[in-house]
């Protein structure tokens, strides 16, 4: 694959350890990884930033989707209308 969606919640500010351990068992290198996740309040954070540090080789996008833990239920319509902006 060329495009890989990646998704996880936002623990205190950071990725949680497993997606640590993922992104050091696979290489993206050459990939375009599209972020998306929940969170408590704390958005992404800098958890982009990581996942760049983690997959040097890897274009990440900036514009991932991102929603409060409480509003995933109701968010099919923003997450279509992400997709869409997104060219999917």
């Amino acid at each position: 694959y060329d495009v890989i969606f990646v998704g996880y919640p936002t623990w205190w500010y950071d990725l949680s350890q497993i997606m640590y351990s993922f992104f050091d068992e696979y290489d993206f290198a050459g990939k375009t990884i599209i972020p998306f996740n929940s969170h408590n309040g704390s958005r992404f954070s800098g958890t982009i930033d990581t996942i760049k540090e983690l997959e040097p080789e890897a274009s990440v996008i900036e514009n991932g989707f991102t929603v409060n833990e409480s509003d995933v239920a109701g968010a099919k319509s923003d997450i279509d209308s992400w997709l869409e902006s997104l060219g999917f």
